[in-house]
């Protein structure tokens, strides 16, 4: 399976981001793999409306199973992932994309809305 991870930068040892629709970056992990697939998200930071929808469809071609963030999507980028069957986890913010990784490997992030 496929795990989206919002990031502050683009490896190992960046961030978790925080913010979903915002994030600089999101990073697709493959379950069993320590491959990272970058995408660079930071053309959302001058948009004043909709990033967290713009982010959401982003995601869309990449079909991951689960996404780990920090406070999670607002309201309308939430639907968005509902439909495209994602799984929101939260609380990670502020642990490195490894950290992240293991606790959700762990279940000890808490299930998003």
């Amino acid at each position: 399976m496929k795990i989206a991870i919002t990031s502050t930068g683009p490896n190992w040892d960046s961030l978790v981001d925080a913010r979903f629709g915002r994030a600089d970056y999101i990073l697709i992990v493959t379950e069993g793999s320590e491959e990272l697939e970058v995408i660079d998200n930071r053309a959302v930071r001058d948009v004043a409306h909709g990033a967290g929808p713009q982010t959401a469809q982003l995601l869309h071609d990449h079909a991951p199973g689960a996404l780990i963030t920090g406070n999670g999507p607002g309201a309308n980028a939430a639907d968005i992932l509902k439909r495209m069957n994602v799984q929101v986890y939260i609380g990670a913010a502020g642990m490195s994309i490894r950290d992240a990784l293991k606790a959700y490997q762990d279940n000890k992030l808490k299930k998003g809305d």
